[in-house]
Formats: structure tokens, sequence, C-alpha cells
């Protein structure tokens, strides 16, 4: 970096692309494979033309239940298979099969055997032995097996616009199970288990990068701390300039998404971020600004009291350094566009919108997401935030003004 030494990037990365789906609570050639379809518009509402039967391994924490009812509302048949460990009672009406993606821990994959689908959805698999059993097992008996892998799987430093022919991480040691203590392995672990899955069903594979997954159920808080944010009102922290590129993906985008690719039989690799085209962090925040004032003007009387009056100081990135101040964990999502992150969020995502990618406005995704925190229960609400609190973040604005003062100020003779 020209300015300061952020966080390593292996954390910013953990911190933007590890989802909820069993960590928190996701090669070929980047190509369309022949055989796939032309059609690469989105799904329409409505039923599909073919049911498909789907397994979804996983499918009860954060994208996997948003792909199950994508997968339902589309007509389709839909298994789950896991531990029955994380809200067992989701989906009632759904067949649900009980084992462990690890083979040597108690029944294993036994209940898969036998079955056959049309589609297997792994946002599951973290290692790839794991990822490479249950791909060997379920190949002679499924069409396409699509993986949710990450943006992480894509080797640190790559410069803006790059897209998924970009080289991917390796580790020294390709048999680890760990993440390790900063999550260093994660991303040569997810380029693993896509080569796994690839190579179990060579031309079969859909392997799907998202970056950050945001929307209603995340419980991680880093989108939501900017609406969350601005609702509360008074001074707030801008880090960086306005014009600093911010990706996301909706959930609710990428489960639709990843139905689609089921539909269509659409196999490769694919960068799954959004929107088309970088958004910012001053949007971001402009926009949560605008929809906190819009609920509280709406309100039933349980919002209306909070303040809506936010104003917006903006620091740089040099300052915040100095302060301590860390993008990706204080300032959540936000990364400063220097350096080997230049091109964090400035991914080229043209091919998966070439695919049928869509996503919805930056105001839906914020206001879905204050619909869900208000619906939680107090103590959940303290559990599902991130980034700075209040106290903090008074301080560096304080420290700001007080460094601009002395700035400004004439010099003594």
């Amino acid at each position: 970096m020209d300015h300061f030494s952020p966080l390593p990037r292996r954390r910013f990365v953990a911190l933007a692309t590890v989802s909820t789906v069993g960590l928190a609570a996701s090669l070929t050639s980047a190509t369309m494979q022949a055989g796939t379809t032309t059609d690469a518009k989105p799904a329409a509402d409505g039923k599909a033309a073919k049911p498909l039967k789907i397994l979804i391994l996983g499918g009860t924490a954060f994208l996997g239940p948003e792909t199950v009812e994508a997968a339902v509302a589309r007509g389709h048949t839909v298994t789950l298979f896991n531990r029955g460990k994380t809200r067992p009672n989701l989906f009632p009406d759904i067949e649900k099969l009980r084992g462990d993606r690890d083979p040597k821990k108690g029944e294993g994959l036994k209940a898969l055997e036998g079955r056959e689908f049309d589609v297997i959805i792994d946002n599951s698999g973290y290692f790839p032995r794991m990822v490479k059993t249950s791909a060997e097992l379920l190949a002679p008996k499924a069409k396409q097996y699509i993986y949710i892998s990450s943006i992480s799987a894509l080797k640190q430093g790559a410069p803006p616009n790059s897209d998924e022919s970009a080289p991917v991480e390796t580790l020294a040691d390709p048999t680890v199970e760990t993440m390790g203590a900063g999550f260093e392995n994660y991303g040569g672990l997810k380029a693993l288990c896509e080569q796994a899955a690839e190579a179990a069903m060579p031309g079969r594979v859909t392997n799907i990068r998202p970056g950050f997954i945001v929307g209603p159920g995340d419980v991680t808080g880093r989108f939501n701390y900017w609406p969350l944010r601005a609702r509360e009102g008074g001074e707030m922290l801008g880090p960086g300039t306005p014009n600093d590129p911010v990706q996301w993906i909706d959930v609710r985008d990428l489960a639709k998404w990843i139905i689609h690719c089921a539909e269509k039989n659409i196999v490769g690799v694919f960068v799954a971020t959004g929107p088309q085209k970088p958004g910012t962090i001053g949007e971001i925040i402009d926009t949560s600004i605008r929809v906190a004032k819009d609920e509280a003007a709406k309100s039933d009387g349980t919002t209306s009291k909070r303040p809506v009056d936010t104003t917006v100081t903006w620091v740089p990135t040099e300052f915040l350094m100095a302060q301590g101040v860390s993008p990706g964990g204080d300032l959540p999502i936000w990364i400063p566009p220097e350096g080997e992150m230049a091109g964090f969020h400035r991914w080229n995502v043209s091919k998966a919108v070439g695919a049928g990618l869509t996503f919805r406005p930056l105001e839906d995704t914020l206001r879905g997401i204050l619909t869900w925190y208000d619906g939680l229960k107090p103590e959940e609400q303290a559990k599902f935030r991130a980034g700075m609190k209040r106290d903090r973040e008074e301080k560096v604005l304080a420290a700001w003004k007080e460094f601009q003062a002395k700035k400004d100020a004439p010099e003594k003779k």
C-alpha cells in the first residue's frame, strides 16, 4: 500500500466472502461448456417448464433457505442433506436426509446412497476431501453439480476488472483441513473444492464465486451496519471517499440465479457479485439515509421516534489508518481501493450477467435488512450488529476535527 499498512488481505477476504452457510452460520476454464443453453435470460416468475429433483447439501443457514424458497417457488422438488443441527425444524414439508459431509464421521453420506437427483447444490463444502467424496458418490446419479465457492478462491492482488480467468489461490499443503487462525487457508481450500468437484463430474459443474452476500437474514451484521447506523441519526463517519467502490450480491438474487443455472444447465466458473457497475460506499450511505427517513415517515409508531437527521463527515483513509480503524472490521464492507486491494471491489461480472444474473435495487436490499432486523428479538439484534460502536466513532470524528483545526490554524511566529 502507498499510504498505510492494512490488515492482511486474507482477513479482508474472509470478512468479505465467508457466508453464513456453515462457517458463520460459498478448475475449469471460465467458459460456458458445450451443450448448455444459449438462453441467458433470468428465470421468469412462475413455474419451471420442467420440474427438477434438487439436492441441497446444507440448506438451513443463510443462502440455503433462500435457495430452497427459490426452488420451491419454481415448482422443483427439494431434498436437504445436513446434520440437523442448524434450524432442524425449518421447512417441515421438505424431505430431510441426515448425515455428515465427512464420511469418517457417523453415518457419513450413507443416506445419499442409491438416490438420484437432477441437480446437486453444494453450499456447505469447505474441504476438498469432502467435496470429492460427495461429488464422486453422486456423479452417476446426477446431471449437474453446483458448488458455491467464493471470490476468495482467486489469488490475492487481482487488478481491477479481473474476471474468472484470474489465477486461483494455492496451498503449500493441499490436505490441510483447517481454515487457519486468520482464515489464510480459506481461499486455497475453496479453489481446491472447485477442482475436486470438476474432477468428479467433468463438464457438469457450475462453480459460483460470490463476494459479499447481503440482505435479510445476514447474521454477520456486515452490510447491515450501514442502514442501521444511518437510522440512528447524528453525525456519521464516511470512510475514504464517497467514490470508493463496493460490490455486493443480495442473497435473494444469488439464490434465484442458482436455480436459473440449474434449470438452464449452465456450467462453468462464474464471479457472482454485483451490481454490474460497482456501487460506491457513498451510494450505500446516501441510500441508507434516504431509506431510514422513508421508513420512519411511514412508521406505525414503532420507529418514528428514532432520529433520522443524519449527516456524513468523510474521513480520509490515511487518517483512519493512523487512528487504528480497520477497513472491513470497524467499517464493514468498505475496503480502500489502493495497492493490491485496488481490484477488491472491482470484479468484472459480465460473464455471470450474460448467464442471467440480475440485481435488485440497493434500496430494496436495505429495506429488506431493516424489516428483517426489526422483526428480531432485542437480544438477537444485539448479536447481529457489526462495526464500530458509537463512542469509538465519535472519538475518531473528534480527532479528525482537531486535526483539521490545527492544520487550518494560522502559524504562530
